[in-house]
């Protein structure tokens, strides 16, 4: 980044659980979790009485009720988090020259050039009063010459506090930091340099970048790079993707159920690690049938937040199911998804990380590196080479 950047990094403190309060006012000053009813969930939000007693987003439901038994469990309203996380949006948009969205309830902007670095702080600050003042939420803030610098800065700041640090002091700020909260710095990494003896990130800037390298390959000399400081990564303006779909025209029309199936499940689980490299769960499915005479249906449902590839071919199944009662021959299947949340990492918003996740998260890398077809299900073998086209 250039000597005079200056980006700004707003987070929205327990959104979930800031929502309901605002929702609710009688929720205020309690120990709040958001989470399902099932026996897999896990905590997806939590207020930060529930947080001083050791509870934590990502922890099993049962463990935070076990430290919390006196805990309110609301189930949650996607719904509703989605709308107030646009209407968020579009406050900022109003007010900021280039905004990225980072999750549902994380940005950034780029206030470089705005008055030099105080003159940027200082509106940072009006801002932050402003959404105070009009959304009735939370937020903290954090600000500095780069991305890194600012998340991190955003971090201490919390809860609903802001935090500046100026050029030339973001290697001071950071050295008495543990490392683990370096972004990128995964708990594989982290406990490495941990047995190492290396748990501040001051111990950390001492170590040559070169070494990281060849003891953590690529992503060991940008965590490096970060405990010093250093982020070239600029913000990227904020652009909504609607939706994301892909189809599958026939060479030869198809009359087969169970052949018209194989092929939507090639067509979910192209979309479903679509979604997870992006970061993403979606709410909404459609499935369109194109009939040998171009006559064309769909059929869309709602669906609860996921990127799960079963949970995905089993709503699409039942969309295709409705769809095909002329037992005619099929031209084309297509698939869309969309109303999604972005910043999540669980199959299901709601539900335990199992290890159906990290057999997808190899799924995915096997795919990356060797193509779409080096790994299917068993149930989509067979298929006759079909033209594919996605449609994103």
């Amino acid at each position: 980044m250039a000597n005079d950047s200056l980006v700004l990094h707003i987070d929205m403190d327990s959104f979930f659980v800031s929502v309901e309060q605002r929702r609710d006012a009688r929720l205020k000053n309690r120990a709040v979790i958001i989470a399902g009813h099932s026996a897999r969930s896990v905590v997806a939000s939590c207020s930060y009485e529930s947080r001083a007693l050791g509870i934590r987003s990502g922890m099993p439901l049962s463990v935070a009720r076990r430290l919390c038994p006196e805990a309110l469990i609301l189930r949650g309203d996607m719904e509703l988090y989605s709308q107030t996380s646009a209407e968020i949006t579009e406050m900022l948009n109003q007010h900021l020259p280039c905004l990225e969205k980072a999750s549902i309830d994380e940005f950034y902007a780029d206030l470089s050039g705005m008055e030099r670095f105080f003159g940027g702080i200082s509106y940072a600050r009006e801002l932050r009063e402003k959404m105070l003042e009009e959304l009735g939420l939370p937020v903290s803030f954090g600000i500095s010459v780069n991305k890194t610098v600012s998340k991190i800065a955003t971090g201490q700041a919390k809860p609903n506090g802001s935090k500046a640090v100026a050029a030339g002091q973001e290697r001071r700020f950071l050295s008495p930091l543990p490392v683990r909260t370096i972004p990128m710095a995964g708990p594989v990494i982290t406990s490495k340099l941990e047995h190492m003896g290396i748990v501040q990130i001051e111990s950390l800037q001492q170590i040559p970048l070169s070494w990281m390298g060849q003891a953590f390959g690529k992503p060991g000399i940008e965590i490096g790079q970060k405990a010093r400081g250093i982020d070239n990564m600029p913000v990227t303006p904020y652009r909504e993707q609607k939706s994301m779909s892909a189809e599958t025209t026939f060479d030869q029309d198809l009359a087969d159920p169970r052949e018209l199936r194989r092929h939507l499940i090639v067509l979910t689980e192209r979309l479903g690690q679509e979604l997870r490299s992006q970061n993403r769960m979606c709410s909404e499915i459609s499935v369109k049938l194109r009939y040998s005479d171009f006559q064309t249906f769909s059929k869309q449902r709602k669906i609860p937040y996921t990127c799960s590839d079963q949970q995905l071919i089993d709503h699409a199944c039942d969309l295709m199911s409705a769809l095909f009662v002329r037992r005619s021959r099929v031209r084309c299947i297509g698939l869309r998804l969309s109303g999604w949340i972005t910043g999540q990492t669980t199959l299901s918003l709601f539900d335990e990380p199992s290890p159906q996740i990290h057999l997808y998260q190899t799924m995915d890398k096997l795919r990356e590196r060797f193509g779409n077809q080096s790994i299917l299900r068993a149930s989509s073998l067979g298929l006759n080479n079909p033209k594919q086209s996605p449609n994103d």
